[in-house]
């Protein structure tokens, strides 16, 4: 079993990766005990934006879009999320789709494994000379 010995992304520290985490176990406390805070900000502050979020409690948007696509973190104004969904692009709260597109997709999912089967029974009797089986003769014999 070889190491996985990687530098930390954040901090750039060398540590044996145990996940597909990029970031040192430190790092990743740190990040967990940022989020923990950036939450209970959130919930104090319920028509937040993402903006405001990021300047008062000092982290980067890219790291809230990451915990809202995560679906760990709901804003409760969508607009105010700076979040769209990946397919029609209108703002969402939480996760990568809207309502919409994640009942579509599932509709399209449905639909490509509900085939009909067709069994002995429901086939029709072939009256064309189409479907019958015909030979070709070999002269060459």
């Amino acid at each position: 079993m070889a190491l996985n010995i990687v530098n930390c992304k954040k901090c750039g520290r060398i540590f044996q990766q145990t996940s597909s985490r990029r970031i040192c176990p430190d790092c990743e406390k740190e990040l967990e005990d940022k989020f923990a805070e950036v939450r209970s900000y959130i919930r104090d502050h319920p028509n937040v934006s993402i903006m405001e979020v990021s300047r008062e409690m000092e982290v980067s948007v890219e790291q809230l879009k990451q915990w809202v696509r995560e679906e760990r973190l709901i804003f409760t104004n969508a607009e105010g999320s700076g979040i769209e969904c990946v397919m029609c692009g209108v703002p969402i709260t939480t996760g990568k789709y809207c309502n919409r597109c994640k009942e579509e997709m599932a509709h399209n999912l449905g639909n490509a494994y509900e085939k009909p089967k067709v069994t002995l029974t429901q086939q029709q009797p072939q009256t064309s000379s189409k479907g019958k089986m015909r030979f070709v003769r070999d002269d060459k014999r």
